[in-house]
């Protein structure tokens, strides 16, 4: 890798710089740097952030290849800006071993668009009855310090405050699905005034909430970290505020679509519509974005979930539940957090790169935009407005909410330790 002069970028939104990179690190950030002997890329004043880390992402190998892969899902991850994901453990066989942990882990390596941790699962098999190899998957090539059961709740109070106490021992975090499952059973959709009008059975906010508010309890308890996975609804934020206020470690994730959408789009009985948690009110979205805002809420994390055609494309019930997001992530948060005055691009940085790779321990990412930092890097033209075009996704799946919606801003660099591997919106 030779030398890159990236000129007349708004480094964090802030006055054009020009960045100089030399191999896979920043060597200088400045005015009127010379481009002698580097590949120069004119910025003309788009915002350069630190790559974007995702803490929740569904790459569904091994097992589920015909929805998502290593390689497609890294694809879409440049593609949106990010040089890191956390890859969740449902996939089949469950990541619930070392030997499936550091089988996803090499993939990420072999393939090279972007970083990929594996998750490990909480439990084996996500049954919920018996705790997982977690010291083995910690110390396995893949060092896993995240775990999650991510698709399916642990809601065996015994296993959940077990699993804290192990992964205190070294650092890691139990990042939790949020939904009582005897509360959801039929559930499918919202419960509110549209599924009462609509006669699909409600997915109450209270599911979410009795388990956050037990949750953040039991790690108060054990004195280990908990985070919490796609929170949904403003009583989750304020148990999730209550906890912070009495110094519990707790985070907290929101996704983009739930920033964003809301259940009254169910009336059009369209499955692209169908997640797990389930779009929720007005009500909720705007208490979410004031989270986020105020960091109630930690980070925004995609919770990308591809399925093929024919999972998606059938009756409402039997559907599957989830969302791709993550091509689609940062013009959702560019129109429902940054053009709304809610947060700049410098907040927009800390949520979706700073504090997911903290909370992820994701070494070398998430870092200023600084001399002497890992050169992982994201150049946005956020003038940019256009529709989203499915059919253009570097994601082998294409059930999106926001097709032939228009959106700000277009990623158009993406840089992994100095190597492009996205150029003029293009993958390399």
């Amino acid at each position: 890798m030779g030398k890159i002069l990236i000129r007349g970028a708004k480094v964090l939104g802030g006055e054009r710089q020009d960045v100089l990179i030399d191999g896979g690190t920043i060597e200088e950030v400045g005015d009127g740097l010379p481009a002698e002997g580097a590949e120069v890329v004119e910025a003309a004043g788009r915002v350069l952030l630190p790559g974007l880390v995702d803490l929740h992402t569904h790459l569904r190998e091994p097992g589920r290849e015909d929805s998502e892969t290593v390689l497609t899902g890294t694809r879409a991850a440049a593609s949106g800006g990010y040089t890191a994901v956390f890859a969740m453990a449902n996939t089949f066989p469950v990541a619930d071993t070392a030997g499936v942990v550091e089988q996803v882990y090499r993939l990420g390596r072999e393939h090279g668009y972007c970083d990929v941790q594996p998750v490990g699962a909480v439990t084996v098999g996500l049954e919920g009855r018996k705790l997982a190899e977690l010291g083995a998957m910690h110390e396995s090539a893949a060092g896993v310090t995240v775990f999650s059961d991510d698709g399916k709740c642990v809601d065996d109070a015994v296993i959940m405050r077990r699993a804290l106490e192990y992964v205190k021992a070294f650092g890691g975090v139990v990042a939790q699905h949020a939904q009582e499952p005897r509360l959801t059973e039929g559930a499918q959709m919202n419960e509110g005034v549209v599924s009462a009008e609509l006669g699909l059975g409600g997915w109450p906010a209270v599911a979410e909430e009795s388990i956050i508010a037990r949750d953040v309890l039991l790690a108060e308890h054990v004195g280990s970290r908990v985070h919490i996975c796609h929170l949904s609804t403003a009583g989750s934020v304020e148990i999730v505020r209550w906890a912070k206020s009495r110094g519990i470690d707790v985070t907290a994730e929101v996704t983009p679509h739930h920033l964003l959408l809301t259940d009254e789009l169910v009336r059009s009985y369209d499955p692209v519509y169908k997640v797990n948690p389930p779009l929720r009110t007005e009500r909720d979205v705007l208490a979410l974005r004031e989270a986020l805002a105020d960091g109630t809420i930690d980070i925004v994390a995609t919770d990308h979930a591809p399925h093929p055609h024919e999972d998606k494309d059938c009756e409402w019930a039997a559907a599957a539940m989830g969302m791709v997001g993550l091509e689609t992530a940062l013009s959702v948060v560019q129109q429902t957090m940054v053009e709304t005055g809610l947060l700049d691009w410098a907040g927009v940085a800390d949520r979706m790169s700073h504090k997911p790779a903290e909370i992820g321990r994701a070494h070398g990412h998430g870092r200023p935009v600084s001399a002497g930092e890992p050169a992982n890097l994201t150049l946005v033209d956020t003038a940019y407005r256009g529709e989203v075009d499915p059919a253009g996704f570097a994601s082998r799946s294409r059930n999106t909410p926001y097709e032939g919606r228009e959106l700000p801003g277009r990623v158009t660099h993406t840089w992994l330790r100095g190597r492009a591997t996205l150029v003029d919106g293009k993958l390399a």
